[in-house]
């Protein structure tokens, strides 16, 4: 076997295909070998215990109050999910199948989290509406217990980490109910204690909100049921927390549903526009359309826009002034530039009688000229026999009366002694009036031609000597 040779099939263009568990694997893999992902996997592990305790005293309570507090819980490891994306997303470098990047992957993870808040909140709507017709024995053993457990894990998961998905959303989405209550009370009780507007207002963390609220619903439910034994409290104390639970989460869904159907953002619609007016005025810009800015992440806006310029006007000038115009709040931006093609130059070459249509050179001579036995003589312009005559003619005296025939002419003008009477030449024809081909016009009247003979009486000698009125 010669030296450099290579046995076996070469696959040039050969790839390994993984699985989507091999795939997961691997990612993970790359995101837990850096150390600031720790913290996140710590919590999330203390989460998962946590929640397994608080399943276990909502089964021996049998308080459904506690289980709906419970999926607030199961929510805030959802929330550390998405903390681990965000984090792997900021790991990720664009690719040719993510040209925009990973970022969409943040914002369906946060609409993920607040959808399956919301149908946990509809279970126990549901599971609630059940129990109002038997209301069952609730011990009230472990309620205590579980309901600050929780409340701890809870708000030491919103505030020990910062959750940037989650924290944008919440500020960018509208307030909820629950919010614009709190804020009204909140407002009344800083005009007695000023030191708490940095803490009520504007308006509170809306998980917090619910936290707090979740935890004091569960212990009004704890207290009625200890001094009264009035078991339905429980079964209210669900439904409340359940309608908080989804008039918070609902707002943040339709927010980040909104970025994934690549919608414009609206509190930036005024700033695009008045861009987009800078740009339509500047130098060589003709024409700004097909203009479509949206969200790609959060706090990222991309967009694209099409640039119609003049014929003369430089493109990777304009290119670099639009773009530095919109570029202050697009940060991913396609810009498309063409130039203005209304004027074309013709395929073929314009004749000369065209160009100028006084130039006798091209007028047709004498003999293309149809012979007078085509013509009516009423009119003189050719007969068709499928045409109607033309309009002035109908109903004109004299169309059937035979022809006077006049004297016969001298053979010389009557004002230009010694010049022959023959055919006036084109340019005297059209300087002096309106003619045509053959036939001139002179001080108001009709000459004959010498070579034509005249319909109305001529000498057979071939000279025209009849006039026409």
């Amino acid at each position: 076997m010669e030296a450099g040779s290579i046995e076996g099939t070469i696959h040039p263009f050969h790839k390994a295909h993984r699985s989507l568990g091999g795939k997961f694997t691997q990612e993970f893999l790359l995101v837990a070998a850096d150390r600031r992902s720790w913290k996140i996997l710590l919590f999330g592990l203390s989460n998962l215990i946590c929640t397994g305790f608080l399943l276990m005293w909502c089964s021996s309570t049998n308080s459904m109050a506690l289980t709906a507090y419970t999926y607030l819980t199961i929510f805030d490891l959802f929330s550390l999910v998405t903390c681990l994306i965000s984090f792997w997303v900021t790991l990720k470098k664009p690719s040719p199948g993510y040209s925009f990047g990973f970022e969409r992957f943040e914002v369906l993870a946060v609409f993920a989290a607040t959808v399956l808040a919301q149908l946990g909140a509809l279970f126990i709507l549901k599971e609630s509406m059940e129990r109002f017709l038997k209301p069952p024995e609730i011990h009230t053993g472990r309620l205590l217990v579980g309901t600050f457990v929780a409340l701890f894990f809870n708000l030491l998961t919103m505030l020990s980490l910062r959750n940037k998905a989650l924290a944008y959303v919440s500020e960018a989405a509208s307030t909820s109910w629950l919010q614009e209550h709190v804020a009204d009370l909140s407002r009344s009780l800083c005009g007695i204690i000023p030191s708490l507007s940095s803490i009520l207002l504007p308006r509170m963390n809306p998980f917090v909100l619910i936290d707090l609220a979740g935890a004091l619903a569960l212990c009004i439910t704890y207290m009625l049921i200890e001094i009264n034994n009035y078991f339905a409290v429980d079964t209210a104390s669900a439904i409340a927390i359940a309608v908080m639970t989804f008039g918070t989460m609902y707002p943040m869904s339709v927010y980040s549903g909104k970025v994934l159907l690549q919608t414009t953002p609206s509190h930036v619609i005024g700033q695009l526009d008045k861009l987009l007016r800078e740009v339509s005025t500047l130098d060589g810009v003709l024409e700004v359309r097909n203009e479509h800015f949206w969200t790609l992440g959060f706090g990222t806006l991309a967009g694209s826009v099409h640039v119609r310029i003049r014929r003369d006007a430089n493109e990777q000038l304009v290119l670099a002034h639009v773009t530095n115009r919109l570029s202050t709040l697009v940060k991913t931006l396609a810009v498309q530039i063409f130039k203005d093609d209304w004027v074309r130059p013709m395929s073929g070459s314009i004749p000369s009688s065209i160009l100028n249509p006084l130039d006798h050179s091209n007028v047709p001579t004498v003999s293309a000229v149809k012979s007078l036995d085509e013509m009516n003589p009423t009119t003189s312009t050719p007969a068709k026999p499928t045409s109607p005559p033309p309009e002035f003619s109908f109903n004109t005296p004299g169309k059937n009366i035979n022809p006077v025939i006049l004297p016969t002419a001298p053979s010389t003008r009557p004002y230009g002694p010694g010049l022959n009477y023959g055919v006036v030449s084109y340019g005297g024809t059209f300087n002096q009036g309106i003619g045509r081909p053959g036939m001139g016009m002179t001080q108001g009247f009709r000459t004959g031609l010498t070579s034509i003979p005249s319909r109305y009486g001529a000498d057979t000698q071939g000279h025209v000597n009849q006039f026409r009125s």
